[in-house]
């Protein structure tokens, strides 16, 4: 029963309750007309204290789309935070007047934190470098839609993986399913952390720095941007920004069946050109998060 849950990252769902949510959010695809007014009454409050645009508006279109309604900000200096409000005020402040509440915040655990004084649902759209669980949904159910399974894939993350929460996230979830290899694809300066690998099976992944090298034993490409916001070092991330960028040259060797995903936003590290490619399937990943994020806030405010 998700009624009433907190979603900090994908292991809060069991396979099972993961399945259920693709379920719904199948179902919400071939009738949207079904769920228009499911959440009339409800409102949905999004505290956003970093930048956000595919996160913050499919949460918005999610609820508008299901009859409900959205209060919040996107800017933290528009809200009594500038004045010095303690998150746990402002949380309370929001329970009062809303039935769920997604915030996004730079620093790592922090909606978590948050959850302790909410008596509503609070959904992490992002913390810092840590954990992404809504865009990891987004990914999976991309994944499914297009490779019509979650098992038995090879699957390439390429870029930031030391700071990139969405891999941290979509890593920690795929390892639950039978047959998942991971090709770790990054500069030595932003290799996927520890702490991570260490949940994984040894002989589930490899690393590299080359990704021609290993372009032709992908199922699935996983880009990711390098994060500016997440350098204290300008020079650093400018020896860094470009070391990946996917052209269509680099396609070649590529399976014709292999989808390429980005969870957005993109810098320069895919081509445009790359988006006409067949293999191509990031904007219709961000289509999908709606609908994904449409059938999470039913299911935690058991509307459905």
């Amino acid at each position: 029963m998700l009624k009433g849950r907190h979603l900090f990252e994908p292991s809060d769902l069991s396979l099972k309750e993961v399945d259920e949510i693709f379920s719904l959010a199948e179902e919400i695809m071939e009738n949207q007309n079904k769920f228009l007014d499911i959440c009339k009454g409800k409102l949905l409050a999004t505290l956003f204290y970093e930048p956000s645009t595919r996160t913050r508006f499919s949460f918005e279109a999610a609820m508008f789309r299901l009859g409900g309604q959205v209060i919040g900000f996107s800017d933290p200096n528009a809200s009594s935070t500038a004045k010095g409000e303690s998150i746990e005020d402002t949380i309370r402040t929001v329970g009062c007047y809303a039935d769920i509440v997604v915030m996004r915040h730079p620093e790592k655990d922090i909606p978590k934190h948050a959850s302790k004084y909410s008596d509503v649902p609070v959904i992490n759209a992002g913390d810092g470098s840590n954990q992404h669980p809504t865009q990891t949904l987004t990914d999976l159910l991309t994944i499914k839609s297009f490779k019509k399974k979650l098992s038995n894939h090879v699957i390439g993350l390429c870029g930031d993986l030391k700071f990139g929460r969405t891999v941290h996230s979509l890593v920690k979830a795929l390892s639950r399913y039978e047959d998942i290899k991971f090709v770790f694809i990054s500069p030595p300066e932003l290799k996927i952390p520890d702490y991570i690998k260490e949940e994984l099976k040894e002989d589930s992944y490899y690393e590299t720095e080359q990704l021609e090298d290993v372009m032709d034993d992908l199922d699935i490409l996983y880009m990711t941007r390098v994060q500016k916001e997440r350098f204290s070092d300008e020079e650093e991330y400018l020896r860094l920004k470009n070391q990946y960028i996917l052209t269509t040259d680099k396609l070649k060797t590529a399976k014709k069946d292999m989808i390429i995903m980005h969870p957005l936003p993109r810098v320069n590290e895919i081509a445009r050109e790359v988006d006409n490619n067949e293999r191509a399937v990031y904007f219709k990943q961000a289509k999908l998060g709606m609908f994904v994020r449409m059938a999470l806030i039913a299911k935690l405010l058991g509307v459905k």
